[in-house]
């Protein structure tokens, strides 16, 4: 019988190699678009399997924020929002849905987290579909985790 230890009140068993709570291995992975022209542009494509934690995509410049955050995993849509309806639907403060539209009067910032990591076990892309003119540069930054 494997040897178990208490860690963060769960015990698993020891030497295992799999995380007791949390998430094993974080990295980040940045993607950047400069200039951004009117099209689809794929920001962070990683594949499977995965966790995904959390993404912030920033936008500079643009005329109307008809730019849409799109993030798909393993071929599903999670998140399809431009940075406009964010602001209109109030998602700029903390809220349970896991997406947040911070601003500057530069910068634009959509944040997206749940409360508990998304398995992905094929692929995760994260892209943009800009809408407008003048948009200076789009940044996308993905934790990610192994699982």
């Amino acid at each position: 019988m494997a040897k178990r230890r208490r860690t963060n009140a769960v015990m698993t068993p020891e030497f295992t190699g799999r995380c007791a709570s949390g998430v094993c291995d974080p990295v980040r992975t940045q993607g950047l678009k400069a200039p951004a022209a009117k099209g689809t542009h794929d920001l962070v494509v990683l594949d499977g399997p995965g966790l995904f934690v959390a993404a912030a995509i920033s936008k500079q410049g643009g005329a109307n924020d008809l730019t849409f955050v799109i993030l798909d995993i393993d071929g599903r849509n999670v998140t399809n929002l431009s940075f406009a309806a964010a602001n209109n639907q109030g998602l700029t403060q903390h809220n349970p849905y896991g997406l947040v539209l911070l601003h500057s009067p530069v910068i634009k910032t959509m944040t997206i987290g749940f409360p508990t990591p998304l398995v992905f076990k094929r692929s995760l892309r994260l892209s943009v579909k800009v809408n407008e003119s003048n948009v200076v540069q789009i940044v996308a930054n993905v934790i990610r985790g192994s699982a």
